[in-house]
């Protein structure tokens, strides 16, 4: 199994003794997937935690018009799950598709409460990983709603550049909010300023 990276993950967060390490080896389960297949579609249930180990994805909604709205993506070392419908155990809106071929870990939730239970380390580890997705996502929600198109751009730019070479335009556009046709027009913008 390809434990590794979530290992030296792990580590830089809170060390971990060798039984720890052992428990993260039998409860996360290694899978592949395929670009352009899904590890979650709209109207299942979440029922994983998962680590990026190598590859791209993407978690989207689509719209009453069809229309695709990406929230979220997530390469090596990043974590990806919806977590609403993972803790509720609800089904999801949402989708979350493999960019490119992947490999990833998955933690199932009663492994993870397991986690939570018997020890305090794993208990730590994730209680930061969700602080962390939480501040995230209260920085998106005020750059969405007090940032200019040209400002949440270049924020992107800033945070994500290892995201330029492995998106697409229409992608990056989706996620931002905005037409691919005017972040055209702002990336020429920039180019010529």
């Amino acid at each position: 199994m390809t434990t590794t990276a979530l290992l030296n993950y792990f580590e830089h967060v809170l060390p971990l003794t060798e039984e720890e390490k052992s428990i993260v080896a039998a409860a996360f389960q290694e899978r592949t997937v395929k670009r352009r297949h899904f590890i979650l579609q709209k109207g299942d249930v979440c029922k994983h935690h998962t680590f990026v180990v190598e590859g791209c994805f993407r978690m989207y909604l689509v719209d009453d018009k069809g229309k695709e709205h990406n929230l979220q993506f997530a390469i090596e070392n990043w974590w990806i799950t919806d977590i609403a419908s993972f803790y509720a155990e609800e089904p999801s809106s949402l989708y979350i598709e493999a960019l490119e071929n992947a490999t990833v870990l998955q933690l199932k939730k009663e492994d993870q409460i397991r986690f939570f239970d018997d020890n305090l380390t794993f208990n730590r580890i994730f209680r930061a990983l969700t602080e962390n997705a939480l501040v995230n996502a209260h920085r998106r929600i005020l750059q969405t709603i007090s940032s200019t198109a040209e400002e949440r751009y270049l924020d992107f730019l800033k945070r994500y550049p290892q995201f330029l070479q492995r998106l697409s335009n229409v992608q990056i556009a989706s996620y931002l909010g905005v037409t691919p046709e005017f972040l055209s027009t702002i990336r020429k913008k920039r180019v010529g300023s």
